[in-house]
């Protein structure tokens, strides 16, 4: 099933990237679409525990859904992942 989760702190292609990499690694998780501009994620799922699934990584990572809390944490951690893909992609 396609599933769309809009999500908090996505700012730029280094957020993206990150997103896709991490997300790409649930298993049963495929097709994943980052749409920066209006902050939302797709991608295909089998069940919705799979989708529960992305959603508590996406949580992990620094970009909450608009329906959960946006702490500082959240805030943090999604500079960290974006920076850090950042100094990634420009170091290949």
């Amino acid at each position: 099933m396609t599933t769309n989760i809009t999500v908090k702190n996505l700012k730029c292609g280094g957020c993206a990237n990150t997103i896709k990499t991490k997300i790409s690694q649930i298993e049963n998780i495929s097709n994943i679409v980052v749409d920066i501009e209006n902050s939302n994620v797709y991608f295909e799922a089998h069940t919705n525990d799979d989708i529960m699934a992305v959603k508590d990584k996406l949580k992990s990572l620094g970009y909450p859904s608009i329906d959960e809390p946006n702490s500082v944490l959240s805030r943090t951690k999604s500079f960290i992942s974006c920076a850090t893909e950042k100094v990634n992609s420009n170091n290949k």
